[in-house]
């Protein structure tokens, strides 16, 4: 009796785990590959970090994006070309591999020459092969990450305005190099009515023979970057546009990764990390490993810093506020969705800041992808005349903030009155393009997209430390940036207050940013090495500090530089400026402000 008890016990412990387990199976078994495939195309299936097992039982898994019904797959392959990859590693010559390029002094006029009307030393473009390697400077998990097997092709769309042969060749034949020929459909070349003769028959007969995939489109009449790039975008035929300026370089593997996000999900806009050309020897270089983009008040461009679950996913691509400029990927109906570019904006300026702005507020998103990256030339200078339309910039800023930026845009005319007083044109278009999409105010932007751009960037500025003119009062001399450009040194002056009619410039501020520039300008005080007579010099500014992170004691009459410790010394026999530890007995690092908030100074 004692064992039939056990056995009937035994039986309805096995019927009732069944009757538990059973269904569970089930639905394990029939809806487990959907939940799997779910989690791999939202691009969390890697198990990276961030990844949580636990908590990816307990939420709906996301639904398959738009674009992967069957027309991209969701099974990846490695796209890297390696034997091109082994090919670079064994290439010598000028300029390969990224290198600077040294011209001799013999070639110095003609450089001078082609310098003025190109901005950069078109020379040493002209020595350099057109299709030379790069250095490889990605993130290591970008050389063994893989992508979807099939991917939407892309139309590289390339506006130029007299540029240079080489550099504009270059450009393409990176594209050509660097790209899975697969996925490039076409290269549209549009001619923005340049007048360099080799622009026309030449570059035509160049690229029927040596590059077939590329097309040239010509405007009829000048319309500026913005114009050039709709022109471009109307010859478009791809699944995906990819916007490039005519002086890029693709680096290796670039292209997957600005694809693989549009594949997820249509509505997302790529942007590569943009790399850096030296304009004075094309040396290829990294600007930075990352930063989300933004803007100030004043509608430059600005960086704010990675966020913490960023920096973990690296090299994933994150989530940025505004694009750097005019290099992105962006599904092409949708571009047109949203209505393209601005028509009304005039030459270039904005356009960035409206297309951000104008993708997050209607439903899109934008992303930086780390494992895409794109050699740009930064020119000294601007060697275009000024089209002789007034200010166009601020007309298409103005613009830009009636229609997009609600009640933000009186930061901007704060900082701007004379914006107040331009006619933006006809915006009613725009507006009605807003409504019909039912975007988003730009107070949802700030506090959700921007959230921590008023702590970099507030819109009602904390005052500054100091500013007006840096003298040293042993030598009576002053600190003069004599109006500098970038990576450019400078040194002491007699004051100009001391001598009426001399020229120079000797008023600068310890911004609240706390850096030190020209005073209404923005390139800062720079330092890059803590050794001692390590040269300052003026670079762009970036208002997070590093480098350009400077401390004023009024007590002891110092410039203090934050990162290297060191303070700023002089030699005024030489007229020179540079660093050293710091000494209170040395009358060559004593610095009189003309100006200080003692406040604000002693609450740094």
């Amino acid at each position: 009796m004692r064992r039939n008890a056990v056995t009937l016990f035994k039986c309805l412990l096995l019927f009732g785990t069944l009757m538990v387990a059973g269904p569970l199976t089930l639905k394990y078994l029939f809806s487990g590959s959907e939940q799997l495939l779910g989690r791999e195309s939202a691009g969390v299936f890697d198990n990276g970090p961030g990844y949580d097992r636990r908590a990816s039982r307990e939420i709906d898994p996301p639904p398959l994006p738009a674009k992967l019904d069957g027309k991209f797959s969701v099974k990846r392959k490695d796209w890297h070309n390696y034997a091109q990859i082994e090919e670079d590693t064994k290439r010598a010559g000028t300029g390969e591999h990224g290198t600077a390029v040294i011209l001799p002094p013999v070639d110095e006029a003609i450089k001078q020459e082609l310098y003025k009307v190109n901005g950069f030393n078109a020379l040493a473009s002209d020595k350099i092969s057109l299709n030379r390697s790069l250095p490889d400077i990605r993130h290591p998990g970008c050389k063994t990450k893989q992508y979807f097997e099939k991917l939407p092709t892309a139309s590289i769309v390339i506006p130029f305005h007299n540029e240079h042969f080489t550099t504009l060749l270059r450009t393409v034949w990176s594209v050509i190099r660097n790209s899975p020929p697969e996925l490039v459909k076409e290269i549209v070349l549009v001619d923005d009515d340049s007048d360099k003769v080799f622009l026309k028959a030449e570059l035509d007969d160049y690229v029927k023979k040596h590059v077939p995939k590329v097309k040239v489109v010509r405007a009829e009449k000048r319309e500026g970057l913005i114009r050039a790039r709709l022109i471009g975008a109307k010859a478009a035929t791809a699944d995906v546009i990819i916007f490039l300026d005519s002086h890029c370089e693709a680096s290796v593997n670039w292209l997957p990764p600005l694809l693989e996000p549009i594949a997820e999900d249509r509505k997302t806009v790529v942007c590569p990390f943009i790399d850096v050309i030296d304009y004075e020897n094309f040396a290829y270089r990294a600007q930075d490993e990352g930063a989300r983009g933004s803007f100030d008040w004043e509608f430059y461009y600005k960086r704010l810093p990675l966020l913490p679950e960023d920096l973990k996913r690296m090299p994933e691509p994150f989530k940025s506020p505004v694009m750097a400029g005019g290099l992105f990927a962006m599904d092409l109906q949708y571009f047109w969705e949203l209505g393209g570019y601005d028509p009304g904006l005039d030459v270039w300026g904005g356009e960035q800041y409206e297309l951000s702005f104008k993708i997050w507020q209607c439903g899109g998103k934008m992303v930086d992808a780390p494992c895409s990256r794109v050699g740009h030339i930064y020119r000294k200078f601007a060697p275009f005349p000024n089209p002789g339309i007034g200010d166009f910039v601020g007309r298409n800023y103005k613009r830009v903030a009636e229609v997009w930026m609600d009640e933000y845009k009186n930061y901007i005319y704060m900082r701007r009155p004379h914006y107040k007083n331009l006619d933006p044109g006809d915006i009613s278009e725009q507006k009605a393009l807003r409504e019909k999409l039912g975007c988003k105010p730009f107070k949802w932007f700030m506090e959700e997209i921007a959230f921590d751009q008023p702590k970099k960037y507030p819109p009602e500025e904390p005052p500054d430390y100091a500013m007006g003119e840096l003298r040293n009062p042993v030598s009576n001399l002053c600190v003069d940036t004599q109006f500098k450009g970038a990576n450019e040194r400078f040194g002491l002056s007699p004051c100009i207050k001391d001598h009426q009619g001399q020229g120079g410039e000797q008023n600068f501020v310890l911004t609240w940013h706390k850096d030190l520039r020209p005073f209404k300008r923005t390139v800062c005080f720079d330092v890059s090495a803590k050794q001692p007579g390590t040269p300052v010099v003026l670079y762009h500014c970036h208002s997070m500090q590093g480098n350009q992170q400077w401390k004023y004691d009024h007590r002891t009459m110092q410039l203090y530089h934050m990162v290297t410790k060191n303070c700023l010394d002089s030699n005024p026999d030489m007229h020179e400026l540079y660093m050293n530890p710091c000494n209170q007995q040395s009358g060559t690092q004593k610095w009189k402000f003309e100006h200080i908030n003692e406040t604000a100074i002693l609450a740094y």
